[in-house]
């Protein structure tokens, strides 16, 4: 007998209990070609809604939206070398059209930086036509053969990135720390997951960065998620693709520019983060479907008085904006359908059935903590049922930061340090001199990178070298 339900137990086998997760809610599937997946229609109403609630916040913040295209000329990569460097082990090649070689062959886009820049380039040339504020929402392409986890690391992914050009670097520092807010209130409102926030070291920063920062989440089984960056650019790309404007004092000035982005790694995390050993937990700020409406009955003397009172019920979720689906289906039991709605998240399921009806209530179940309450039907069920939503929303993002904080330590000791590194995982926060080499020395000893420097002052050694210290980090194993 095949199981359809989550067969693994998400803190004994946590990788599998992952994988089974993502296939049978239907987030995804694979695909015939290593490192890449389908997103199912499930698996992209939840990136929709992702992508709508931050492309409102972007519009607001004054950016736009644009489109470059998928392939970039090896001789345009060229033109900023330092950067390109980072990204040449990762690319996928387009060498020729039918059985013709490509003089110059075509990189299948890692990143749009350079594309782009060119094109801005043509476009700057005053201060009048600053800032410059375009996002991009679309997919690219990084060569992940050897570990490949859904949502995490594959060859293709779904993104936004932003790149914007200013005139001073002071209104380019100002765009970075706003994105990096904007992504932070993100994360914890709509999707209640808990993150830190920091700079990048220079090791760990994007490669032709000024500097990077970052938003980092703990995963259950011990391993930090890079869940989002952004980046100050300097003029380190300005420069080499000679975007220049003529100031307000009629010289001629590079500008300053930042990138930013997320990707469908938080689908990952959210997934990771909320779900249970029955399968997805949807937050309902995020939830394709909010409400799920199963009416229950075993012969056809109520199903029609029951079937109206549902009608009636969506309507009036509909009206306030719930986004609900009521699973009238003859092909499964409503038992069957009960687990195959926890198993895909749903944050409340309603049920009604004769002796509810009889009763003038129906059974309101959270999907988060499988309470039951019932909820009389002559009293506007809609706004309870809308409380119940929002109570979900919060217990699921204090849940979330109680975890979080147990995964968080502080060690003063390296040889502590290295042991809850290697044994324990989680963040481990210490000072640290800034140096490459006490970073590299934790690297080669333990795995773990530097994912985030605190921006706070500190009177300490570094618990590498014993130097004064200048920083508090944390240190992680990572995905």
């Amino acid at each position: 007998m095949v199981k359809i339900g989550i067969t693994e137990k998400k803190d004994e086998n946590f990788s599998e209990w992952y994988t089974q997760t993502v296939l049978k809610a239907e987030l995804i599937d694979y695909s015939q070609v290593k490192g890449f997946i389908i997103l199912r229609e499930y698996g992209f109403s939840i990136w929709e809604n992702i992508q709508s609630i931050l492309d409102k916040k972007f519009k607001k913040d004054g950016t736009k939206n644009a489109y470059f295209p998928l392939l970039i000329p090896e001789s345009l990569l060229n033109r900023e070398s330092e950067h390109f460097k980072g990204f040449t082990p990762e690319v996928f090649w387009v060498t020729k059209t039918g059985d013709n070689d490509i003089e110059n062959k075509l990189a299948i886009r890692p990143t749009s930086e350079t594309i782009a820049y060119e094109s801005y380039a043509k476009w700057i040339k005053s201060w009048r036509d600053l800032p410059l504020k375009l996002n991009f929402w679309n997919s690219v392409l990084r060569a992940e053969i050897k570990d490949t986890k859904p949502f995490i690391r594959t060859s293709e992914f779904l993104w936004q990135e932003g790149h914007t050009a200013h005139e001073t670097k002071e209104e380019a520092e100002k765009q970075v720390n706003v994105m990096l807010k904007l992504y932070k209130d993100f994360v914890n409102e709509y999707l209640a997951l808990p993150i830190l926030t920091g700079k990048k070291s220079d090791k760990e920063k994007f490669v032709g960065a000024d500097y990077t920062l970052t938003l980092e989440g703990i995963m259950p089984d011990g391993k930090a998620l890079q869940m989002g960056t952004s980046h100050q650019l300097g003029q380190n790309f300005s420069k080499p693709f000679e975007i220049s404007f003529l100031g307000k004092d009629e010289k001629q000035h590079f500008v300053w520019q930042t990138s930013w982005g997320v990707s469908w790694r938080l689908m990952g995390a959210l997934i990771m983060i909320h779900g249970d050993d029955k399968g997805l937990i949807l937050p309902p700020k995020i939830a394709p479907i909010q409400v799920v409406i199963i009416p229950i009955y075993y012969d056809e003397g109520k199903k029609n008085e029951i079937i109206k009172v549902i009608e009636k019920i969506k309507e009036q979720l509909d009206e306030k904006g719930v986004r609900s689906y009521v699973d009238s289906s003859e092909q499964h039991t409503p038992g069957w359908k009960f687990n195959q709605w926890e198993m895909k998240g749903v944050p409340i399921r309603v049920e009604i059935g004769p002796k509810d009806l009889d009763n003038d209530s129906l059974v309101v179940v959270k999907r988060n903590s499988r309470d039951k309450k019932n909820i009389a039907i002559s009293d506007n069920p809609a706004d309870s049922i809308i409380k119940e939503l929002e109570v979900i929303q919060e217990e699921l993002f204090e849940s979330a930061k109680m975890k979080h904080s147990e995964m968080i330590f502080k060690s003063d000791e390296y040889n502590e340090l290295c042991n809850r590194l290697t044994n324990d995982r989680g963040f481990i926060k210490s000072a640290w001199c800034g140096s490459r080499e006490c970073e590299d020395k934790i690297k080669d000893e333990t795995g773990a990178d530097v994912r985030l420097i605190e921006d706070e002052a500190i009177s300490s050694s570094c618990i590498v070298c014993g130097n004064d210290a200048t920083n508090s980090v944390y240190f992680a194993k990572s995905y």
